[in-house]
Protein backbone atom coordinates (compact mmCIF):
# COMPACT_ATOMS: atom_id res chain seq x y z
CA UNK A 1 0.00 0.00 0.00
CA UNK A 2 1.36 3.40 -1.24
CA UNK A 3 2.27 6.48 1.69
CA UNK A 4 -1.22 8.48 1.79
CA UNK A 5 1.33 11.45 1.72
CA UNK A 6 -1.17 13.50 4.31
CA UNK A 7 1.07 16.45 5.70
CA UNK A 8 -0.98 17.12 8.90
CA UNK A 9 0.82 20.14 9.54
CA UNK A 10 0.69 21.61 5.96
CA UNK A 11 -3.09 21.29 6.13
CA UNK A 12 -3.34 22.67 9.29
CA UNK A 13 -2.34 26.03 8.02
CA UNK A 14 -3.19 26.14 4.30
CA UNK A 15 -7.01 24.95 5.20
CA UNK A 16 -7.93 28.01 7.23
CA UNK A 17 -5.34 30.46 5.02
CA UNK A 18 -6.70 29.68 1.75
CA UNK A 19 -10.47 29.52 2.96
CA UNK A 20 -9.31 33.25 4.38
CA UNK A 21 -8.09 34.33 1.22
CA UNK A 22 -11.37 33.19 -0.66
CA UNK A 23 -13.64 34.68 1.85
CA UNK A 24 -12.13 38.12 0.85
CA UNK A 25 -13.81 37.23 -3.23
CA UNK A 26 -17.36 37.01 -1.91
CA UNK A 27 -19.87 39.79 -1.38
CA UNK A 28 -22.40 38.24 0.55
CA UNK A 29 -22.90 37.58 3.94
CA UNK A 30 -24.24 34.12 3.77
CA UNK A 31 -21.70 33.02 1.23
CA UNK A 32 -18.44 34.42 3.30
CA UNK A 33 -20.51 32.90 6.53
CA UNK A 34 -21.01 29.14 5.65
CA UNK A 35 -17.44 29.32 3.58
CA UNK A 36 -15.92 30.23 6.92
CA UNK A 37 -18.00 27.74 8.97
CA UNK A 38 -17.30 24.61 6.81
CA UNK A 39 -13.67 25.84 6.30
CA UNK A 40 -13.01 25.49 10.54
CA UNK A 41 -15.31 22.38 10.64
CA UNK A 42 -12.45 20.75 7.55
CA UNK A 43 -9.58 21.98 9.84
CA UNK A 44 -11.18 20.49 12.99
CA UNK A 45 -11.54 17.08 10.96
CA UNK A 46 -7.75 17.53 9.51
CA UNK A 47 -6.76 18.07 13.65
CA UNK A 48 -8.57 15.02 14.96
CA UNK A 49 -7.60 12.79 12.34
CA UNK A 50 -3.92 14.12 13.21
CA UNK A 51 -4.38 13.00 16.67
CA UNK A 52 -5.99 9.75 15.67
CA UNK A 53 -3.72 8.59 12.53
CA UNK A 54 -0.60 10.43 12.32
CA UNK A 55 1.47 7.31 13.16
CA UNK A 56 -0.24 5.05 11.04
CA UNK A 57 2.80 3.70 8.91
CA UNK A 58 0.65 4.78 5.61
CA UNK A 59 0.87 8.40 6.71
CA UNK A 60 3.61 10.65 6.69
CA UNK A 61 3.92 11.99 9.81
CA UNK A 62 3.90 15.25 11.98
CA UNK A 63 6.27 17.39 10.12
CA UNK A 64 7.05 18.85 7.51
CA UNK A 65 11.00 21.31 6.93
CA UNK A 66 11.77 22.73 3.29
CA UNK A 67 13.97 24.92 2.30
CA UNK A 68 12.82 28.76 3.09
CA UNK A 69 15.78 31.46 2.75
CA UNK A 70 18.35 29.29 2.50
CA UNK A 71 21.52 30.92 2.65
CA UNK A 72 20.30 32.99 5.66
CA UNK A 73 19.80 29.43 7.53
CA UNK A 74 16.03 29.91 7.60
CA UNK A 75 13.32 26.71 6.94
CA UNK A 76 9.91 26.11 6.99
CA UNK A 77 10.25 23.45 9.37
CA UNK A 78 7.28 22.96 11.12
CA UNK A 79 5.99 20.10 13.60
CA UNK A 80 3.12 18.25 16.21
CA UNK A 81 4.48 17.04 19.35
CA UNK A 82 2.60 16.76 21.93
CA UNK A 83 1.89 20.26 23.09
CA UNK A 84 1.60 21.63 19.27
CA UNK A 85 -1.04 18.35 18.75
CA UNK A 86 -3.00 19.71 22.09
CA UNK A 87 -3.10 23.43 21.03
CA UNK A 88 -3.52 23.03 17.63
CA UNK A 89 -6.78 20.88 18.06
CA UNK A 90 -7.63 23.46 20.54
CA UNK A 91 -7.51 25.93 18.17
CA UNK A 92 -9.45 23.56 15.44
CA UNK A 93 -12.22 23.19 18.16
CA UNK A 94 -12.47 26.80 18.90
CA UNK A 95 -13.67 28.27 15.54
CA UNK A 96 -16.72 25.96 14.65
CA UNK A 97 -18.22 26.64 17.96
CA UNK A 98 -17.15 30.60 17.65
CA UNK A 99 -18.76 30.45 14.17
CA UNK A 100 -21.45 28.45 15.29
CA UNK A 101 -22.52 30.36 18.31
CA UNK A 102 -22.41 33.64 16.42
CA UNK A 103 -24.18 32.43 13.17
CA UNK A 104 -26.80 35.19 13.53
CA UNK A 105 -24.75 37.97 14.31
CA UNK A 106 -24.90 40.50 11.38
CA UNK A 107 -21.17 41.67 10.23
CA UNK A 108 -20.83 44.82 8.10
CA UNK A 109 -18.38 44.19 5.30
CA UNK A 110 -18.64 39.96 5.91
CA UNK A 111 -16.24 38.72 4.07
CA UNK A 112 -13.50 40.92 5.39
CA UNK A 113 -14.55 40.00 9.01
CA UNK A 114 -14.73 35.68 8.42
CA UNK A 115 -11.53 36.54 6.11
CA UNK A 116 -9.73 38.00 8.80
CA UNK A 117 -10.91 35.65 11.25
CA UNK A 118 -9.35 32.44 9.23
CA UNK A 119 -6.26 34.41 8.55
CA UNK A 120 -5.79 34.78 12.45
CA UNK A 121 -6.23 30.89 12.85
CA UNK A 122 -3.91 30.14 9.93
CA UNK A 123 -1.35 32.39 12.08
CA UNK A 124 -2.47 30.46 15.33
CA UNK A 125 -1.72 27.28 13.91
CA UNK A 126 1.35 28.52 12.91
CA UNK A 127 2.29 29.44 15.87
CA UNK A 128 2.30 25.80 17.41
CA UNK A 129 3.96 24.26 14.98
CA UNK A 130 7.26 26.08 14.18
CA UNK A 131 10.47 24.59 14.54
CA UNK A 132 12.22 27.92 13.01
CA UNK A 133 12.64 30.88 14.83
CA UNK A 134 11.70 33.19 12.07
CA UNK A 135 8.47 30.34 11.03
CA UNK A 136 7.84 31.72 14.71
CA UNK A 137 7.73 34.89 13.95
CA UNK A 138 6.18 35.50 11.11
CA UNK A 139 3.09 33.09 12.16
CA UNK A 140 3.38 35.16 15.69
CA UNK A 141 2.46 38.53 13.50
CA UNK A 142 0.08 37.05 10.97
CA UNK A 143 -1.94 35.33 14.00
CA UNK A 144 -2.12 39.04 15.71
CA UNK A 145 -2.26 41.74 12.79
CA UNK A 146 -5.90 40.33 11.71
CA UNK A 147 -7.15 41.19 15.21
CA UNK A 148 -6.47 44.79 14.73
CA UNK A 149 -7.95 45.27 11.89
CA UNK A 150 -11.08 42.74 13.49
CA UNK A 151 -11.13 44.88 16.85
CA UNK A 152 -10.95 48.10 15.14
CA UNK A 153 -13.26 47.74 12.58
CA UNK A 154 -16.17 45.55 14.60
CA UNK A 155 -15.74 46.74 17.82
CA UNK A 156 -17.43 49.03 20.28
CA UNK A 157 -17.57 52.32 21.03
CA UNK A 158 -14.10 53.16 22.10
CA UNK A 159 -12.68 50.23 20.07
CA UNK A 160 -10.29 52.73 18.62
CA UNK A 161 -8.46 53.61 21.88
CA UNK A 162 -8.70 49.64 23.40
CA UNK A 163 -7.04 48.50 19.40
CA UNK A 164 -4.25 51.56 20.00
CA UNK A 165 -2.92 50.29 23.69
CA UNK A 166 -3.28 46.62 22.13
CA UNK A 167 -1.56 47.27 19.05
CA UNK A 168 1.59 49.93 21.44
CA UNK A 169 1.73 46.59 23.67
CA UNK A 170 2.52 43.78 21.41
CA UNK A 171 4.26 45.75 18.76
CA UNK A 172 6.49 46.62 21.75
CA UNK A 173 6.49 42.63 22.47
CA UNK A 174 7.35 41.74 19.13
CA UNK A 175 9.86 43.87 18.95
CA UNK A 176 11.97 42.98 22.23
CA UNK A 177 11.25 38.91 20.53
CA UNK A 178 12.67 40.05 17.33
CA UNK A 179 16.29 41.55 19.06
CA UNK A 180 16.28 38.37 20.92
CA UNK A 181 15.77 35.70 18.22
CA UNK A 182 18.69 37.69 15.80
CA UNK A 183 21.11 37.85 18.71
CA UNK A 184 20.54 33.72 19.09
CA UNK A 185 20.66 33.54 15.75
CA UNK A 186 23.89 35.45 15.28
CA UNK A 187 25.45 33.20 18.06
CA UNK A 188 24.71 30.14 16.05
CA UNK A 189 27.59 28.02 14.27
CA UNK A 190 27.69 28.25 10.62
CA UNK A 191 25.85 25.40 8.80
CA UNK A 192 26.71 23.85 4.94
CA UNK A 193 24.57 26.65 3.60
CA UNK A 194 24.28 29.24 5.74
CA UNK A 195 26.37 31.20 8.40
CA UNK A 196 23.67 30.93 11.07
CA UNK A 197 20.67 28.68 11.84
CA UNK A 198 17.27 29.77 13.17
CA UNK A 199 16.51 26.33 13.97
CA UNK A 200 15.13 25.50 17.28
CA UNK A 201 17.47 23.17 18.07
CA UNK A 202 20.16 25.13 16.86
CA UNK A 203 19.28 27.39 19.20
CA UNK A 204 19.22 25.12 22.36
CA UNK A 205 22.58 23.66 21.58
CA UNK A 206 23.94 27.19 21.87
CA UNK A 207 24.11 26.10 25.99
CA UNK A 208 26.10 23.11 25.61
CA UNK A 209 29.83 23.24 25.41
CA UNK A 210 31.57 23.38 22.20
CA UNK A 211 34.99 21.33 20.83
CA UNK A 212 36.77 23.87 22.91
CA UNK A 213 35.05 23.46 26.10
CA UNK A 214 33.05 26.83 26.05
CA UNK A 215 29.49 27.70 26.11
CA UNK A 216 28.05 29.99 23.03
CA UNK A 217 25.38 31.26 25.16
CA UNK A 218 27.00 32.66 28.72
CA UNK A 219 25.03 32.78 31.88
CA UNK A 220 25.45 36.69 31.51
CA UNK A 221 24.05 36.53 28.12
CA UNK A 222 21.01 34.60 29.29
CA UNK A 223 20.26 36.73 31.80
CA UNK A 224 19.25 39.60 29.46
CA UNK A 225 17.46 37.51 26.82
CA UNK A 226 15.70 35.89 29.60
CA UNK A 227 13.76 39.11 29.77
CA UNK A 228 13.52 40.16 26.58
CA UNK A 229 11.50 37.09 25.56
CA UNK A 230 9.67 36.97 28.93
CA UNK A 231 8.12 40.05 28.93
CA UNK A 232 7.47 39.79 25.23
CA UNK A 233 5.68 36.59 26.08
CA UNK A 234 4.24 37.86 29.19
CA UNK A 235 2.63 41.07 27.32
CA UNK A 236 0.86 38.06 25.14
CA UNK A 237 -0.33 36.05 28.49
CA UNK A 238 -0.88 38.39 29.62
CA UNK A 239 0.46 38.16 32.98
CA UNK A 240 0.80 41.69 35.40
CA UNK A 241 2.23 44.26 35.15
CA UNK A 242 1.67 43.49 31.33
CA UNK A 243 -2.17 42.97 31.04
CA UNK A 244 -3.88 46.21 31.10
CA UNK A 245 -4.84 46.22 27.77
CA UNK A 246 -6.37 42.97 28.13
CA UNK A 247 -9.66 44.21 30.08
CA UNK A 248 -9.93 47.16 27.52
CA UNK A 249 -9.55 45.04 24.28
CA UNK A 250 -11.69 42.13 25.36
CA UNK A 251 -14.86 44.45 26.34
CA UNK A 252 -14.18 46.65 23.04
CA UNK A 253 -13.57 43.60 20.51
CA UNK A 254 -16.65 41.99 18.47
CA UNK A 255 -17.67 38.86 20.89
CA UNK A 256 -16.40 36.82 18.37
CA UNK A 257 -12.99 37.95 18.31
CA UNK A 258 -12.93 38.34 22.06
CA UNK A 259 -13.63 34.08 22.20
CA UNK A 260 -10.20 34.11 20.20
CA UNK A 261 -8.20 35.96 21.99
CA UNK A 262 -8.98 34.92 25.44
CA UNK A 263 -9.98 30.86 24.34
CA UNK A 264 -6.73 30.72 21.90
CA UNK A 265 -4.78 33.68 21.58
CA UNK A 266 -3.57 34.24 25.45
CA UNK A 267 -2.23 30.44 25.13
CA UNK A 268 0.09 31.78 22.49
CA UNK A 269 2.56 32.99 24.98
CA UNK A 270 2.20 30.60 28.21
CA UNK A 271 3.52 27.88 24.50
CA UNK A 272 6.10 30.09 23.67
CA UNK A 273 7.38 30.20 27.04
CA UNK A 274 7.49 26.26 26.86
CA UNK A 275 8.50 26.19 23.35
CA UNK A 276 11.22 28.81 23.59
CA UNK A 277 12.11 29.97 26.43
CA UNK A 278 12.54 27.15 29.40
CA UNK A 279 14.26 25.03 26.62
CA UNK A 280 16.62 27.44 25.24
CA UNK A 281 17.68 29.84 28.41
CA UNK A 282 16.93 27.32 31.43
CA UNK A 283 19.58 28.62 33.43
CA UNK A 284 18.20 32.32 33.54
CA UNK A 285 14.47 30.65 33.99
CA UNK A 286 15.62 29.09 36.64
CA UNK A 287 17.81 31.76 38.09
CA UNK A 288 14.33 34.69 37.59
CA UNK A 289 11.76 32.01 38.80
CA UNK A 290 11.12 33.18 42.08
CA UNK A 291 10.35 36.83 40.52
CA UNK A 292 8.21 35.17 38.31
CA UNK A 293 6.66 33.04 40.15
CA UNK A 294 5.92 35.80 43.06
CA UNK A 295 4.65 38.30 40.50
CA UNK A 296 2.67 35.79 38.68
CA UNK A 297 0.77 34.73 42.06
CA UNK A 298 0.62 38.53 42.95
CA UNK A 299 -1.18 38.96 39.55
CA UNK A 300 -4.14 36.33 39.99
CA UNK A 301 -4.56 37.82 43.50
CA UNK A 302 -5.07 41.60 42.23
CA UNK A 303 -7.17 40.08 39.09
CA UNK A 304 -9.67 38.20 41.52
CA UNK A 305 -9.91 41.04 43.65
CA UNK A 306 -10.84 43.41 40.36
CA UNK A 307 -13.07 40.72 39.45
CA UNK A 308 -14.95 40.83 42.17
CA UNK A 309 -15.64 44.95 41.83
CA UNK A 310 -17.01 44.51 38.45
CA UNK A 311 -20.60 45.36 36.87
CA UNK A 312 -19.53 44.47 33.55
CA UNK A 313 -19.99 41.17 32.55
CA UNK A 314 -17.01 41.42 29.64
CA UNK A 315 -14.66 42.69 31.85
CA UNK A 316 -14.98 40.25 34.54
CA UNK A 317 -14.53 37.31 32.45
CA UNK A 318 -11.69 39.50 31.06
CA UNK A 319 -9.81 39.66 34.84
CA UNK A 320 -11.26 36.34 35.01
CA UNK A 321 -8.84 34.54 32.80
CA UNK A 322 -5.79 37.22 33.73
CA UNK A 323 -5.93 35.04 37.37
CA UNK A 324 -6.19 31.44 35.32
CA UNK A 325 -3.51 32.54 33.17
CA UNK A 326 -1.41 34.12 36.44
CA UNK A 327 -1.61 30.38 38.03
CA UNK A 328 -0.34 28.61 34.55
CA UNK A 329 2.97 31.59 34.64
CA UNK A 330 3.57 30.33 38.12
CA UNK A 331 3.26 26.55 37.78
CA UNK A 332 5.09 26.84 34.25
CA UNK A 333 8.49 27.81 36.93
CA UNK A 334 8.28 25.36 39.44
CA UNK A 335 10.46 23.09 36.61
CA UNK A 336 7.81 20.44 38.42
CA UNK A 337 6.87 17.64 35.70
CA UNK A 338 3.36 17.54 37.35
CA UNK A 339 2.63 21.36 37.66
CA UNK A 340 4.26 21.81 33.86
CA UNK A 341 1.69 19.40 32.90
CA UNK A 342 -0.99 20.36 34.27
CA UNK A 343 -0.14 23.89 32.51
CA UNK A 344 -0.56 21.73 29.41
CA UNK A 345 -3.93 20.20 30.73
CA UNK A 346 -5.06 23.83 31.87
CA UNK A 347 -3.99 25.44 28.31
CA UNK A 348 -6.87 23.11 26.43
CA UNK A 349 -9.53 23.46 29.88
CA UNK A 350 -9.25 27.19 30.14
CA UNK A 351 -9.92 27.51 26.52
CA UNK A 352 -12.91 25.38 26.32
CA UNK A 353 -14.32 27.19 29.46
CA UNK A 354 -13.52 30.74 28.77
CA UNK A 355 -15.24 30.04 25.30
CA UNK A 356 -18.20 28.78 26.74
CA UNK A 357 -18.59 32.19 29.12
CA UNK A 358 -17.85 33.95 26.04
CA UNK A 359 -20.73 32.57 24.41
CA UNK A 360 -23.38 33.19 27.54
CA UNK A 361 -22.15 36.69 27.39
CA UNK A 362 -22.77 37.48 23.61
CA UNK A 363 -26.00 35.54 23.99
CA UNK A 364 -27.26 37.60 26.82
CA UNK A 365 -25.83 40.88 25.18
CA UNK A 366 -27.80 40.15 21.94
CA UNK A 367 -30.76 39.84 23.69
CA UNK A 368 -30.51 42.24 26.12
CA UNK A 369 -28.53 45.23 24.87
CA UNK A 370 -26.30 45.83 28.57
CA UNK A 371 -23.33 43.66 29.63
CA UNK A 372 -23.79 45.55 33.50
CA UNK A 373 -24.72 42.55 36.21
CA UNK A 374 -26.75 44.91 37.93
CA UNK A 375 -28.94 45.79 35.25
CA UNK A 376 -30.02 42.38 34.27
CA UNK A 377 -31.94 39.26 36.62
CA UNK A 378 -34.30 36.42 36.47
CA UNK A 379 -32.72 35.04 33.32
CA UNK A 380 -33.62 31.50 34.76
CA UNK A 381 -37.09 31.97 34.10
CA UNK A 382 -37.23 32.96 30.80
CA UNK A 383 -33.27 31.05 29.85
CA UNK A 384 -33.58 27.63 31.34
CA UNK A 385 -31.13 25.87 29.11
CA UNK A 386 -28.68 28.72 28.60
CA UNK A 387 -28.80 28.76 32.65
CA UNK A 388 -28.41 25.15 33.22
CA UNK A 389 -25.40 25.68 30.44
CA UNK A 390 -23.62 28.90 32.47
CA UNK A 391 -24.12 26.70 35.96
CA UNK A 392 -22.27 23.67 34.88
CA UNK A 393 -19.56 26.41 32.56
CA UNK A 394 -19.32 28.58 35.55
CA UNK A 395 -18.34 25.31 38.06
CA UNK A 396 -15.84 24.11 35.67
CA UNK A 397 -14.05 27.49 35.35
CA UNK A 398 -13.85 27.55 39.14
CA UNK A 399 -12.53 24.50 39.12
CA UNK A 400 -14.96 21.92 40.47
CA UNK A 401 -13.95 18.42 40.87
CA UNK A 402 -15.31 16.37 38.07
CA UNK A 403 -14.60 19.38 35.79
CA UNK A 404 -11.82 19.67 32.97
CA UNK A 405 -10.29 22.30 35.39
CA UNK A 406 -10.19 20.83 38.37
CA UNK A 407 -7.27 17.89 36.90
CA UNK A 408 -5.30 20.49 35.53
CA UNK A 409 -5.59 23.20 38.49
CA UNK A 410 -4.37 20.21 41.00
CA UNK A 411 -1.63 19.39 39.01
CA UNK A 412 -0.55 23.50 39.19
CA UNK A 413 -0.96 23.84 42.78
CA UNK A 414 0.48 20.12 43.59
CA UNK A 415 3.69 22.00 41.46
CA UNK A 416 3.37 25.11 43.41
CA UNK A 417 3.10 23.48 47.00
CA UNK A 418 6.39 21.16 46.29
CA UNK A 419 8.31 24.42 45.21
CA UNK A 420 6.99 26.28 48.43
CA UNK A 421 4.43 26.22 50.43
CA UNK A 422 3.26 29.37 51.61
CA UNK A 423 3.44 30.41 47.60
CA UNK A 424 1.01 27.77 47.19
CA UNK A 425 -1.19 29.07 49.97
CA UNK A 426 -0.87 32.07 48.57
CA UNK A 427 -2.01 31.67 45.35
CA UNK A 428 -5.08 29.22 46.85
CA UNK A 429 -6.92 32.19 48.01
CA UNK A 430 -7.56 32.93 44.11
CA UNK A 431 -9.82 30.15 44.40
CA UNK A 432 -11.90 31.59 46.88
CA UNK A 433 -11.98 34.79 45.29
CA UNK A 434 -12.88 32.72 41.77
CA UNK A 435 -15.91 31.06 43.53
CA UNK A 436 -16.93 34.42 45.13
CA UNK A 437 -17.31 36.70 41.89
CA UNK A 438 -18.13 33.50 39.50
CA UNK A 439 -21.27 32.39 41.87
CA UNK A 440 -22.51 35.88 42.50
CA UNK A 441 -22.47 37.06 38.68
CA UNK A 442 -24.58 33.46 38.76
CA UNK A 443 -27.09 35.02 41.37
CA UNK A 444 -27.47 38.03 40.16
CA UNK A 445 -28.24 37.75 36.40
CA UNK A 446 -29.90 34.33 36.63
CA UNK A 447 -32.03 34.56 39.45
CA UNK A 448 -33.81 36.28 41.16
CA UNK A 449 -36.69 38.59 39.43
CA UNK A 450 -36.64 39.19 36.22
CA UNK A 451 -37.29 43.29 34.78
CA UNK A 452 -38.36 45.05 32.26
CA UNK A 453 -34.97 44.46 30.68
CA UNK A 454 -34.71 40.42 31.14
CA UNK A 455 -38.59 40.47 30.91
CA UNK A 456 -38.17 39.65 26.84
CA UNK A 457 -35.62 37.45 26.78
CA UNK A 458 -36.13 34.30 24.68
CA UNK A 459 -34.71 30.66 25.20
CA UNK A 460 -31.72 30.48 22.67
CA UNK A 461 -31.78 29.08 19.43
CA UNK A 462 -30.86 25.14 18.58
CA UNK A 463 -27.52 25.97 17.00
CA UNK A 464 -26.57 27.69 19.84
CA UNK A 465 -28.06 24.75 21.99
CA UNK A 466 -25.70 22.67 20.11
CA UNK A 467 -22.47 24.90 20.19
CA UNK A 468 -23.24 25.25 24.26
CA UNK A 469 -23.83 21.09 25.33
CA UNK A 470 -20.07 20.28 23.04
CA UNK A 471 -18.68 22.70 25.15
CA UNK A 472 -20.63 20.78 28.46
CA UNK A 473 -19.36 17.35 26.93
CA UNK A 474 -15.71 18.11 26.65
CA UNK A 475 -15.96 19.52 29.93
CA UNK A 476 -17.24 16.51 31.66
CA UNK A 477 -15.05 14.07 29.38
CA UNK A 478 -12.01 15.39 30.52
CA UNK A 479 -12.91 15.61 33.90
CA UNK A 480 -13.84 12.12 33.87
CA UNK A 481 -11.28 11.00 31.78
CA UNK A 482 -8.21 12.58 30.99
CA UNK A 483 -5.68 9.89 30.28
CA UNK A 484 -5.57 10.43 26.81
CA UNK A 485 -4.30 13.74 27.53
CA UNK A 486 -1.96 12.65 29.40
CA UNK A 487 -0.51 10.44 27.18
CA UNK A 488 -0.12 13.02 24.53
CA UNK A 489 1.50 15.45 27.07
CA UNK A 490 3.69 13.30 29.08
CA UNK A 491 7.13 13.60 27.35
CA UNK A 492 6.92 17.35 27.22
CA UNK A 493 7.43 17.81 30.57
CA UNK A 494 10.25 15.51 31.18
CA UNK A 495 11.90 17.29 28.04
CA UNK A 496 11.89 20.61 29.67
CA UNK A 497 12.76 19.69 32.70
CA UNK A 498 16.24 17.70 31.29
CA UNK A 499 16.89 21.02 29.20
CA UNK A 500 17.56 22.41 32.57
CA UNK A 501 19.67 19.94 33.77
CA UNK A 502 17.05 18.75 36.48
Amino acid sequence: MQNLGLRFPELLIWSPLFAGLLCFIFKSHKNSKALALGSSIITLIISFLSLVYAKDKYLSGLSDNYVWMKYLGASFNIGLDGMGQLLTFLTAFAFPLIFVSTYNKEYKKPASFYGLMLLSQAGLMGVFMAMDALVFYFFWELALIPVYFLSSMWGGERRIQATFKFFVYTFAGSLLMLVGIIYLYLLTPATQDADHSFALEAFKRLMLPGADGHVALTDTMQNWLFWLFFIAFAIKMPVFPFHTWQPDAYEQAPTAVTMVLSGVMVKMGVFAVMRWLLPVLPHAAEKFSSIVIVISVFGMLYASLIAIRQDDIKRLVAYSSIAHIGLMSAAMFTYNATGLQGVLIQMFSHGVNIIGLWIVVELLERQTGVRKISELGGVAHKAPVLTIALVIIALANIALPLTNAFVGEFMMFNGLFKHNIWIAAAAGISIILAAVYTLNMVQKVFYGETNTITAAIKEIALHEKVALAIIIVAIFLMGLYPQPVFDLTGDVADKIIKAAGK
